[in-house]
């Protein structure tokens, strides 16, 4: 201590920092994996879904919402996230046509979008899945039709849609909000 006690408090700190960092090691999100894909998996209706962990900027409990009037069903309203609106789509009535039922399971993900966030409600998130290039080898093509514009294949077991959020947010319906 008595090196740093002629220093001030921000040297104390940039001090500290630097002795942190020669210290670090990697982190997990810092090694390469080749041939592994990460996603975060969640339920929509009764179906299982996996999107890129890139795609996905956070995961929220269901906040307060503020109902916007004149617009379809699946827009529930607007929520102040850290001082932002944002959008909250119900993603299993938007796809199915079939409403969520808010539980304590019940999630937001947060997904980025020219100009802004959109948040989709599910049912719930199962976490983090990794899907390696042989499950992508044994994938099976998406043949429900209502999902095939944004779900390219299915992969692991159980089976998970992989799904593009970058088409959603894309799709021209989906940014049609108005009723």
């Amino acid at each position: 201590m008595s090196q740093t006690a002629s220093l001030l408090p921000f040297e104390i700190l940039a001090h500290y920092e630097r002795l942190s960092l020669a210290h670090a090691s990697g982190t997990p999100e810092t090694l390469e994996a080749p041939g592994l894909w990460r996603g975060i998996g969640f339920r929509a209706g009764s179906r299982l879904f996996v999107s890129g962990i890139d795609e996905i900027s956070e995961l929220l409990a269901v906040p307060s919402l503020t109902q916007v009037p004149g617009t379809q069903a699946w827009l529930l309203g607007v929520a102040n996230v850290r001082g932002n609106l944002v959008p909250v789509i119900d993603l299993a009535r938007f796809l199915f046509g079939e409403r969520t039922q808010s539980t304590e399971r019940t999630r937001l993900l947060v997904v980025r979008q020219g100009g802004g966030s959109v948040a989709l409600m599910v049912d719930e998130v199962f976490g983090q899945r990794t899907v390696d290039a042989e499950q992508r080898r044994h994938a099976e093509e998406e043949n429900d039709p209502r999902l095939t514009r944004f779900v390219d294949d299915r992969v692991g077991e159980p089976r998970l849609a992989v799904f593009s959020m970058g088409k959603l947010v894309r799709a021209p319906d989906f940014r049609q909000a108005a009723a």
